[in-house]
C-alpha cells in the first residue's frame, strides 16, 4: 500500500513464494481494487508488472450487484492472503493473532444502521488514534442482510405443547 510493488516484492512482504500470489493479485486486478501502475525491465528481457491500490474506489452507489459482488470477492481474497501469510508466519514461530468469528442475528433496520455505525465509529476511532506499539491489524466485517424486506412475512405460529393431564389424586 505504501508504493508500487511487484509480486515479488509482494511475496517477499507476506513470506510467500509469488507464484502463490498471482491468482490473488489477478482476483484484486479483475475487482479493481489494485491496478497495474508500471512494467518494469528485468534482465533477460522479460517484463514484471508493478501493482499499486486502485485511484477509484471500485463500488459507487449505482454499482450493479455484479460489480458489487466482484469487488466482495477481490476483498475476500486479499483476506484469504493475509490469513495464510499471517498462518505461516505463526507456523515459523511468529507471534500472530488470527480471530475470526461468525454469527447471525436477527435485526431490524434501525438495530442493523445502529450496529454499522457503531463498528465505523469503533474502526475510525482506532484510525483516527493508532497506538505508537501497535502492530499493522487488519479488520473485515461485513453485514449481509439475508432477507428481502420489501415484505416481511409474519412469523411462524407457535406450535401449541400438547396438555399434560393431571395425575389422579388417590381417593
Amino acid at each position: 500500500m505504501r508504493q508500487p510493488q511487484s509480486a515479488k516484492e509482494l511475496a517477499e512482504r507476506v513470506g510467500m513464494r509469488p507464484d502463490r500470489l498471482y491468482h490473488h493479485l489477478a482476483q484484486l486486478e479483475e475487482g479493481k481494487l489494485i491496478e497495474v501502475a508500471d512494467y518494469r525491465r528485468l534482465p533477460g528481457g522479460k517484463v514484471e508488472r508493478v501493482y499499486a491500490p486502485a485511484s477509484v474506489e471500485p463500488v459507487e452507489d449505482d454499482a450493479t450487484p455484479a460489480e458489487v459482488a466482484l469487488m466482495l470477492n477481490a476483498v475476500l481474497e486479499t483476506t484469504r492472503a493475509d490469513v495464510n501469510a499471517a498462518a505461516l508466519a505463526k507456523e515459523a514461530g511468529e507471534d500472530r493473532m488470527i480471530a475470526l468469528g461468525r454469527t447471525a442475528v436477527r435485526l431490524n433496520r434501525r438495530h442493523l444502521e445502529e450496529l454499522r455505525s457503531s463498528i465505523e465509529a469503533l474502526l475510525l476511532a482506532a484510525g483516527d488514534h493508532p497506538d505508537e506499539d501497535g502492530v499493522w491489524t487488519t479488520f473485515l466485517w461485513t453485514a449481509i442482510d439475508r432477507q428481502d424486506r420489501r415484505s416481511v412475512p409474519s412469523p411462524p405460529p407457535t406450535a401449541r405443547k400438547p396438555r399434560r393431564s393431571k395425575p389422579e389424586e388417590g381417593n
